[in-house]
């Protein structure tokens, strides 16, 4: 284990929205360090979004984030050569981590034709509850109930 717990990294908000969060988020997007080619993806999808649904696009983003977002995951730990999933609750941060990349993930293996396209889709599904990113939410969520008797074994 290290000594000290790094330091956080300050970043700095996208120039369109000013938001932190569609940073962090462009940031997983990115392939090869093209950063300016993820924010134009990002930009193009939102304003996809508005013009799907006629909402915010920015909040229709929060709103699916917002839905996928998990609260409780399993870890694995061995108690006496035996393996249990653990339920335990996640941190902020790590949630809103998890959320962006499966949202990142599922919108990757969507059916449409550019990626902008798949990204909008499957934020407007998720701001619905719909989607491949909040089945997956659901099962995680589904998979901590079902292993709530392990959880006097948390660390």
């Amino acid at each position: 284990m290290r000594k000290t717990k790094p330091k956080k990294r300050i970043l700095l908000p996208d120039p369109k929205f000013n938001d932190t969060l569609v940073t962090r988020f462009v940031n997983s997007l990115m392939y090869d360090g093209k950063k300016s080619t993820a924010f134009k993806t990002f930009y193009d999808a939102i304003e996809l979004v508005e013009n799907r649904t006629k909402e915010n696009g920015l909040e229709m983003f929060r709103k699916a984030l917002g839905n996928i977002s998990p609260t409780v995951e399993v870890k694995s730990r061995r108690v006496g050569g035996a393996t249990f999933q653990i339920p335990s609750e996640i941190r902020p941060d790590r949630r809103n981590a998890l959320g962006m990349k499966w949202l990142i993930m599922f919108a990757r293996k969507r059916n449409e034709k550019s990626m902008r396209d798949k990204l909008a889709g499957e934020i407007i599904a998720a701001s619905k509850g719909e989607g491949a990113a909040v089945k997956k939410k659901d099962d995680t969520h589904r998979m901590a109930e079902a292993n709530k008797a392990f959880s006097h074994f948390r660390a």
